[in-house]
Parts: C-alpha cells; sequence; structure tokens
C-alpha cells in the first residue's frame, strides 16, 4: 500500500440530544479536547478528540433523537471501537475520574481486552485492543 492510499483515524458521528451534556461527557469526565464547534452563535456541532481519536456530536432538534447501535440490535454492542494500546492504564486514569463503566476491563470472548464506556445518550465506546 503507497503512502498515498494509507487510511488515517477514522471518526464516528453522533446525534445527541443536548450538545452541552455531551460536551460535558466527553471534555470533563474522559479527558477529550473540543477541536471544532459550530456555529459561534449557538453551538449545535462539536468535534472532539484525544490523540488520535475523534467523536463528531451533533445536536438537531427532539424529532432526531440519539440511535445507539444497540437499541436497533442487541448484537451490535458498540457505536466505535477505539483502540488503546494499554487499556489497563487508561481505565485505571478514568476510574479516578469517577467515570461510570458499561462493561469493566476484561478479555472478551471476542479475543480483546478493554473495557465500554457509555456516554450520556447511549452511545457505547469499546476502548481496547486485541489479545
Amino acid at each position: 500500500m503507497s503512502e498515498s492510499t494509507s487510511l488515517g483515524p477514522c471518526t464516528p458521528f453522533f446525534i445527541v440530544e443536548s450538545l452541552p451534556v455531551s460536551l460535558e461527557h466527553y471534555l470533563e469526565k474522559m479527558g477529550f479536547e473540543c477541536r471544532f464547534m459550530a456555529p459561534e452563535s449557538d453551538p449545535q456541532f462539536a468535534i472532539v478528540g484525544r490523540g488520535q481519536a475523534q467523536i463528531m456530536v451533533k445536536s438537531i432538534d427532539k424529532t432526531v433523537p440519539p440511535l445507539p447501535n444497540h437499541v436497533r440490535h442487541e448484537w451490535a454492542r458498540w457505536d466505535t471501537f477505539v483502540h488503546v494500546a494499554d487499556p489497563d492504564v487508561l481505565a485505571e486514569e478514568l476510574k479516578e475520574r469517577s467515570v461510570a463503566f458499561k462493561e469493566p476491563l476484561a478479555d472478551t470472548d471476542d479475543g480483546l481486552r478493554g473495557f465500554e464506556i457509555a456516554d450520556p445518550d447511549g452511545y457505547v465506546c469499546f476502548f481496547g485492543r486485541p489479545l
């Protein structure tokens, strides 16, 4: 594969109920930073990130609610997979920040090591790596 066709990180896009509530979760609890927000006068869209991981969040209106994957089908547990070289260290940091885990740090039946965090709208992020 050539350098010009190599792919970089992928950014999921979550429709959220409240942008301020989502930003509090990702910025204050998860240690992300706000990389973009618009419009300036009444923000409804933001890009938050930590390292190479990013998530886009957008509040539309009450007629367009959040729709996490697990709501559509129980086997689709995650809305994003975030690769972490050492999930044990990140899990400890997030515990110290009093973040609630949907699933604790563990080796999974899928051959992964990691944990799940659900955001305020129910989107589930898996943080981990292959064993």
